[in-house]
């Protein structure tokens, strides 16, 4: 499997810490959600047209890639029309500078909130029609209502394969729905794509993060899981700093990740 880190976490570093920071600790890949002040990647400077080739060239050499574009998409709510906007900028600047996957989601919230998976379904087949047209998937998270794999799983049931997947965070199944790691590999782990990892505590009812490790969520397991399933993709660190400015600082979290990863699958 490859690493990789969502820039999620460092919502005050410039572009070129980003680069360095990644090509320092050995990452394969570098997870784009939202560059310093920017959260539209299409708008972020290293991505305008006159700058993406040169980015891409950079990357390339240094031995790393973009293996996800991380929209805000949510396809189950309101405003889909500006969702469905963005989706589409997302996968045209992916399969520009060679993203293989773009990240989609029912709704924005990690747990369960009321849903319209009627209208989330319609609106994935499209954008998944929309990106195998450019070489790209469209993967649905498993978040909100989707973290119930039982329930991702029946989503996902005619939607075309080519064009789709979906992103497994490893979080919000065990978190939000108790699914162990097995039990979320076999329901859909024909489907997935792309993994998130973060670890957490339950501190008085909430959701207290901790770096990899230092938390319950059975992140070995599921490593393991889909490795008996021959997967071989990106695994990439979501640490939430951007939306929680309290979380240690991503220098230390982002070497502390390299480190304990490259552990965990050393035992597989």
């Amino acid at each position: 499997m490859k690493l990789a880190f969502s820039t999620l976490g460092c919502p005050g570093w410039s572009w070129n810490e980003i680069f360095a920071s990644a090509k320092d600790i050995g990452m394969d890949g570098i997870e784009v959600r939202g560059l310093e002040d920017e959260m539209f990647a299409p708008a972020a400077k290293p991505f305008l047209p006159g700058n993406r080739a040169a980015t891409v060239a950079r990357m390339r050499e240094a031995g790393m890639c973009f293996p996800m574009l991380t929209s805000g998409a949510c396809l189950g709510t309101e405003g889909a029309d500006g969702y469905m906007a963005e989706a589409r900028a997302y996968i045209d600047l992916a399969g520009e500078i060679g993203a293989p996957d773009v990240r989609v989601m029912c709704t924005s919230t990690p747990q369960p909130v009321e849903t319209d998976l009627a209208q989330a379904k319609r609106l994935y087949v499209e954008l998944a029609e929309y990106a195998a047209e450019r070489g790209v998937h469209a993967d649905i998270e498993t978040n909100g209502v989707l973290a119930d794999t039982a329930a991702l799983r029946k989503f996902m049931e005619g939607v075309p394969e080519e064009g789709s997947g979906v992103l497994w965070d490893v979080h919000h199944p065990f978190r939000y729905f108790g699914e162990a790691p097995e039990t979320t590999a076999e329901n859909i782990g024909r489907y997935v794509r792309y993994m998130h990892v973060k670890d957490s505590v339950m501190k008085d009812g909430k959701v207290s993060y901790r770096m990899m490790g230092y938390g319950d969520l059975p992140v070995f397991d599921a490593l393991k899981a889909m490795s008996a399933r021959g997967y071989d993709g990106f695994v990439s660190l979501e640490w939430v700093k951007r939306w929680c400015p309290d979380l240690q600082e991503p220098g230390i979290v982002f070497a502390h990740y390299a480190s304990y990863m490259k552990y965990l699958l050393d035992q597989i």
